[in-house]
């Protein structure tokens, strides 16, 4: 998936995070990719190649 992310976008991951939920915020872009989970504020950085494997979808803010 090659798609252009920005700042605050909430994502959904293809594998729910320990505390149930699957979607993300991106707090940093760059090279890496900071998102930090919805449900339990857990913060995780990724390399840009393995964050676009893991997306499932983007989604708005107002549909969260």
């Amino acid at each position: 998936m090659d798609e252009k992310y920005s700042l605050g976008d909430i994502v959904e991951m293809k594998k729910q995070h320990p505390c149930g939920c699957n979607r993300w915020k991106i707090i940093r872009l760059g090279a890496d990719i900071k998102i930090k989970c919805t449900g339990c504020d857990h913060i995780v950085m990724l390399p840009r190649t393995k964050f676009n494997k893991s997306v499932k979808r983007v989604l708005t803010g107002e549909e969260e």
